[in-house]
């Protein structure tokens, strides 16, 4: 049995912030003398008594990670999924040995290389040359170490010709790739990789996807892997964690997992009505009012024959002030994170204010025999793209594969079992006779 790697016993990480009550946005010059000089002399004596100091009159405690007990062994790829604040980062952040926990213990066994943000620990008037030794020996590589993989260090970075060029002059991407050559390179026990793998291309995504697996598969280490691209996760990990609020709600295999956090809260709804949230959802330009599943008769409904085709559709407002012609967009994900199509097109001819609705027409014998999870997006793409909203997960479906009746159909052809794949359109196969 594999040994255990690292052990979290109820982690957590408090966080005190601090207000400005409104009497202060607007008061006399002595009164805010006053203020000023109360503060200081509470954050002096916080600093005596070893407290944060944290401005305003008032806190607020917040914590980012409450209970989180779990444990990885030797050679696992485990990923780290949730919403934004869900405690993703922090948790890896006391991980990575950056910050100290609030309550609770960890222990790890092994050297750590962690890639949490984008040029961690690059100095950016040195060039990539001198921030590849500078950021090794951070890691813990010695000269000697750094020197013998130095050249497979920059051609797996692929920039060459910008090794002797200052990186306050790189691009994001380019950070991204020499950060993750440098760490990937060090050869580490545990590799704590965020978000971060984003900012990259998609060729360099799949190309540090490689390097993971490899780091994992075939010289056993262990990987911890932070993402929203669910697709991802179940493709390079065995097993997942799920936060929500700070708190691990579910720790399994990551197909599970992944169909967890689709599908929190009891399920996502196959209609929804956003007028009826607290907040709008949208900005200036664009607010999301409604969406539903209907079948071509019309009747909403979340259960698909999947022979049948359906509708998926939104309604939205544009006030009248929109950059560019807008662009309705739905993102069609199963349950293990894999994007099925996206359907998208221009709303309207023009970019006057009113209230629009758009369709997305699925066509029968398109989608396989499983759940589907929808995001509904709007964007207006110019010289760049501005997202007006992007609901993910907004919206599911099942889609429903009656065997008894499409047994003899084609694609079937008689086989009764599972048929992979993200959908599963009837495409004739012909066969002719050679002679």
């Amino acid at each position: 049995m594999p040994d255990t790697v690292i052990r979290a016993l109820g982690l957590g990480k408090k966080y005190v912030i601090g207000h400005k009550t409104a009497a202060t946005r607007y008061s006399t010059l002595r009164e805010t003398l006053a203020v000023r000089s109360l503060g200081l002399l509470r954050r002096t004596k916080g600093a005596f008594l070893g407290r944060d100091i944290v401005g305003g009159e008032t806190h607020e405690e917040i914590w980012a990670l409450r209970d989180a007990s779990f444990s990885v062994c030797e050679g696992e790829v485990v990923g780290v999924i949730g919403r934004n604040g869900a405690g993703k980062s922090t948790l890896l952040k006391i991980l990575a040995r950056i910050t100290e926990p609030s309550i609770g213990k960890v222990s790890i066994r092994g050297r750590v290389a962690s890639l949490l943000e984008v040029g961690t620990g690059f100095h950016p008037e040195l060039t990539g040359r001198e921030n590849i030794f500078l950021n090794g020996s951070i890691l813990g590589m010695t000269h000697v170490d750094i020197r013998q993989r130095f050249d497979e260090i920059v051609a797996f970075a692929e920039v060459e010709k910008f090794l002797d060029t200052p990186v306050k002059r790189y691009s994001s991407g380019m950070y991204v790739r020499l950060a993750f050559a440098v760490a990937a390179h060090l050869e580490p026990d545990i590799f704590i990789v965020d978000e971060v793998l984003a900012v990259g291309d998609v060729q360099f995504q799949k190309k540090c996807l490689g390097k993971m697996e490899e780091v994992a598969s075939r010289n056993g280490r262990t990987v911890l892997f932070v993402s929203h691209q669910m697709g991802m996760i179940t493709s390079l990990c065995q097993r997942a964690l799920l936060l929500e609020g700070g708190q691990i709600v579910c720790d399994g295999n990551a197909p599970e997992t992944v169909a967890r956090y689709y599908s929190r809260d009891g399920g996502a709804p196959f209609a929804i009505d956003y007028t009826k949230f607290p907040q709008r959802v949208g900005d200036q330009f664009a607010t999301l009012r409604q969406a539903w599943i209907e079948d071509m008769e019309g009747r909403k409904t979340g259960e698909i024959d999947i022979r049948s085709p359906f509708k998926i559709k939104m309604q939205y407002a544009l006030d009248g002030t929109a950059p560019e012609l807008p662009a309705p967009n739905f993102h069609i994900y199963n349950t293990q994170g894999q994007c099925a199509f996206v359907c998208s097109g221009l709303g309207s001819p023009e970019r006057s204010g009113g209230s629009y609705e758009a369709t997305c027409i699925v066509p029968g014998n398109l989608l396989n025999n499983d759940t589907y999870f929808i995001d509904l997006a709007l964007t207006f793409i110019d010289s760049g793209v501005h997202v007006s909203f992007h609901e993910r997960g907004a919206l599911s479906v099942v889609v429903v594969d009656p065997i008894e009746e499409t047994l003899n159909s084609p694609g079937r052809n008689g086989y009764s079992g599972v048929i992979p794949g993200v959908v599963r359109p009837q495409i004739n196969c012909e066969v002719r006779r050679l002679s």
